[in-house]
Formats: structure tokens, C-alpha cells, sequence
């Protein structure tokens, strides 16, 4: 199986803050892989820092075998840039909505959903790369028949759904641009047991039936490690072991420190 996201040695930091450091992640293709760990572990600035909103000071990130993001010869990337403006040392960086049309997307933490759009709108902004009407409409047709609900509430705005259905909803605004790579950011923060087990056979479907590769951030680590076949766990910015996901589960420190052994 061929690696579709390699990250190799990166770090990232705030201030004086190192929240990653030389973390190195590889995701094979057509795979589930997750990354569990404590909250404040830096998770979630990984997952940002490969579509390109955190700068990296250290080590590259690759997709399908190309650099998307590669610290500069200083140490430091510049944080914003001129659309399509970059200097030499960060040539091999490319800007988020390049990332996205290479075939990324990110579900994000808390869903940030467009709360006054309707569902529709929602979906719509997912498309923003897109240039075909039809192409569009066949898509929002295709999220409606994987999410029912959302079909129902079409119309609707979407502060009116509930937080497992707002949840669908920023999957299947991800899902719009056909990714390759999904990122998926605490899919189930703050759902219920049953609305988690609805979604995370959402994301095996994805991933059995359209070949999406998932990348898989979550804070129950049980259901995370049940759902990947390979896992990582993050300690204070730093990966601290990985293995196959069921080797995890059987693993005396995580079964102490995770999943409440």
C-alpha cells in the first residue's frame, strides 16, 4: 500500500510554545489511521498544520508524493502571504485552498458550521472549489441520499439541527470537493454514545465504498482504535508510540491512560 500523507519531523510552535515537536505520521492509502491523546496534546494543530493554517518550523509534509509544506530555511514560515506570493525557501508550500484542490479536506473541530446558511448553503460552500452547476447538484444529491436527515432539512438553517446532525452536515460539506484525504477533527465531541456509533459507521462507508482515506483525530480512544487499522498517540506535542490499532487496544500503557483500564 503506497503512503498518500507522509509528515516528516515537523514542529510547530506558538510564541515560545512548541506545540508539535518533530512529529513524524505516515497515512497509506485507502487506510483509517487515528491519532489519540490527552486534550492540549497538539492534535489538533496537527491536523491543521497539514492543510496549511499552522506553519511548520521544522520537517515537510507530503501528499501523494509531493511537498505541500516545507519549513524555510530560517526555521520560520511566514504565517500569511499574498495569494499566490511566496518567497523561494517556501516554494515548496502551498497555500490551504491549493491543499484542498489537491484532494484534502478537513472536518474541523466543534463542526464550525455556517450557522444562519441552510444545509444547502452549507454544502454549497464545500463546492467553493467546484465550477460545474450540475456537477454540484449531482453531489448535494449524493449527501442527501448518504444523510437522509440532511435531505429532510434541506431548507433549513442549520442552528436548528442538533449537534450529531450538524455533525453530518460538516462531514457532507467535506465530502463535497470528493476528497481523497478526509481530516476528520473529534467527530464525536459532545454527541451522544449512539449518535458517535451512527457517525463512525459513516466514516467505515466512506471509507469502504468510495475509497476515502481517513485521518482521524478522536478523543475516545476506543472507538477511535476499533474504527483504524493503524494508530498513533500524541503526548504534549510529541508522538509517544504507534502501531497497528489493535495492537493499541491491547497495549497495557494505553489501556491505563485511555481507555480507563
Amino acid at each position: 500500500m503506497s503512503e498518500l500523507l507522509t509528515i516528516d519531523s515537523i514542529s510547530v510552535s506558538y510564541g515560545n510554545i512548541k506545540a508539535l515537536r518533530n512529529v513524524s505520521v505516515h497515512v497509506d492509502q485507502g487506510d483509517i489511521v487515528c491519532l489519540i491523546g490527552a486534550n492540549g496534546a497538539g492534535k489538533s494543530t496537527l491536523l491543521k498544520a497539514i492543510v496549511g493554517l499552522e506553519p511548520i518550523t521544522t520537517g515537510t509534509i507530503s501528499y501523494q508524493g509531493n511537498i505541500i509544506a516545507q519549513a524555510s530555511a530560517s526555521g520560520v514560515k511566514k504565517r500569511f502571504a499574498l495569494p499566490g506570493r511566496r518567497s523561494a525557501s517556501d516554494s515548496n508550500t502551498l497555500r490551504t485552498d491549493e491543499i484542498a484542490g489537491r484532494g484534502v479536506a478537513l472536518v474541523p473541530e466543534g463542526r464550525r458550521v455556517f450557522a444562519d446558511m441552510t444545509v444547502e448553503e452549507n454544502l454549497d460552500m464545500g463546492a467553493f472549489l467546484i465550477r460545474d452547476d450540475d456537477k454540484i447538484s449531482r453531489k448535494k444529491e449524493e449527501m442527501y441520499d448518504f444523510f437522509p436527515i440532511l435531505g429532510a432539512r434541506r431548507k433549513q438553517k442549520t442552528r436548528s439541527l442538533s449537534g450529531g446532525e450538524q455533525q453530518m452536515m460538516a462531514i457532507a460539506r467535506a465530502l463535497m470537493s470528493s476528497p481523497r484525504l478526509l481530516l476528520l477533527d473529534e467527530p464525536g465531541l459532545g454527541l451522544a454514545p449512539l449518535i458517535i456509533q451512527d457517525i463512525f459507521e459513516k466514516i467505515a462507508i466512506i471509507n469502504r465504498e468510495e475509497g476515502v482515506t481517513v485521518f482521524l483525530v478522536e478523543q475516545n480512544a476506543r472507538m477511535a482504535l476499533k474504527a483504524s487499522k493503524q494508530g498513533y498517540v500524541m503526548e504534549n506535542g510529541v508522538v509517544v508510540l504507534s502501531d497497528l490499532s489493535a495492537n493499541l487496544l491491547e497495549n497495557e500503557k494505553v489501556k491505563a491512560a485511555y481507555l480507563g483500564e
